[in-house]
């Protein structure tokens, strides 16, 4: 297991980074435990036969949100009712016309 400290002074708070090396067998058995240690302000590097596959470090609250909603994949269907919806159509008339067409199972 390889150890470095980083550390960035941002005006007067000081931030400390702690990096481990560990290796993907290590990380498969003791996940959990891994996991917990990044909240405490650790980055894992995750190496396979020595060589460094993967990082992982905790992320920041406002990138998760940005993620989320940057990264989403809407299904056709719903696609297909957002237009409609777009278009003034009600919600009950739209599932009225999807039963009628049998769309709806």
């Amino acid at each position: 297991m390889l150890l470095a400290i980083d550390i960035a002074c941002l005006t007067s708070h000081v931030s400390i980074m702690v990096t481990i090396d560990i290796p993907v067998r290590e990380l498969h058995a003791r996940t959990g435990h891994y996991i917990r240690k990044v909240n405490e302000n650790l980055r894992i590097i995750v190496t396979d036969r020595g060589r460094p596959v993967a990082e992982i470090q905790i992320l920041d609250k406002g990138e998760v949100a940005r993620r989320k909603w940057r990264d989403r994949v809407l299904l056709p269907e719903f696609k297909e009712v957002m237009k409609k919806r777009i278009g003034g159509t009600g919600s009950s008339q739209i599932v009225s016309e999807d039963r009628d067409r049998g769309a709806c199972g």
